[in-house]
Order: C-alpha cells, then structure tokens, then sequence
C-alpha cells in the first residue's frame, strides 16, 4: 500500500481504529456482572447532573480525540502517536458499548446509542480529517526534518471547530431529552 496517498492514509489509520474496536469487544467480555449496578448509577448521575461542568465536560470529550490529533501533527512523535491514538480511540468507543451491551443486553446498544451516538457522529468523521493530514506531516517531519502546513491545514481545524461546536450544542439539546426518553423505556 502507497502511504502517500490521502486514502491510503486514512485506510491505515482506519485499520487501528478496526483494532483498537476488536480489542475493546475483547476487554468488554471480561466486565464483571456488578458492573450493572455501577453502570445504573453512573447513568443516574449522568442524567442528574447539570450546570456549569456540563458543557465543559462534553466540550472535553467533543474535542479530546480530534485536537490531540491535530497538534500531534506538529511533532515527529506523531508519526507513531496519531495511529496509536487512532486505537485509542476505537479501544474506548467499542469498550464503552460493549458494556452498554453486556449490562443491559440488546436495549444496551440503543442506551448506548443516547448517549454517544450523536458525538460520535460527528467526532468520528472530524477526527479523521484531522488526523490524516497530521500524520502525514508528521511522517513528512520524520523524514526531512519539517512539514509545509500551508492554509489548507489551518482551514480545516477551523471546520471542523465549528463541525465540533455545532455537534456540542446539538449534544447538550437533544441528549438529556433522547437518553431520559430511553431511560424511561428501559427502567433503568
């Protein structure tokens, strides 16, 4: 495979992401049967809790992945950090449904759906359009010492900023109504 290629590039970061999903349906076997009481609690707080540490928490977890991406584009590490970062974030998102699941059994995906299915709709996607490039400059850094990052490289953080805050904003509407909407079906 041709790494020079944009979709080579994202195919190759795709297929950490792919195992970073595998390992964390691994891990996920292996969750405790009390975990569903913790898991019911976290849920109870999730919903309970509001105000101020709201937004900044799901800003946080909005951006977490995409902006690490992004500045690791800046640093010769990043040609081996933004694929491991890659699964990373497939390990946590899978990990986290795969216990949705095995607590709640098939209504836990649907559970799990309410409360990060709109963030990953949207972080997914920006995550990639960021970390392509970012690796590449940062493979390009490795090899000859610096990466031109011209206009193009700085527009599309802006996009997908703005992607990012849109996704948020939407999140912090919509998410308490869909996951007490869920809540209520399941009687968790």
């Amino acid at each position: 495979m041709d790494l020079g290629q944009p979709l080579a590039r994202l195919l190759f970061l795709g297929l950490f992401f792919l195992s970073g999903m595998i390992l964390g349906q691994v891990c996920a076997g292996n969750v405790p049967e009390t975990a569903g009481e913790e898991l019911s609690g976290y849920l109870r707080d999730f919903t309970a809790v509001e105000g101020d540490g709201t937004a900044l928490t799901a800003a946080v977890l909005y951006f977490r992945y995409p902006l690490a991406a992004f500045l690791l584009g800046f640093s010769v590490l990043g040609a081996v950090l933004v694929p491991g970062l890659t699964a990373a974030f497939g390990f946590f998102l899978s990990f986290s449904v795969c216990c949705f699941a095995a607590v709640f059994g098939p209504e836990g995906v649907l559970l799990a759906a309410a409360v990060m299915g709109l963030r990953c709709a949207v972080t997914l996607p920006c995550y990639f359009l960021l970390a392509v490039p970012s690796w590449e400059a940062a493979c390009l850094s490795l090899g000859r010492g610096r990466a031109v990052r011209g206009r193009e490289y700085w527009l599309r953080l802006g996009v997908v900023s703005g992607a990012l805050l849109a996704g948020l904003w939407a999140e912090l509407a919509l998410s308490p109504w869909l996951l007490d909407a869920v809540l209520e079906r399941l009687a968790v």
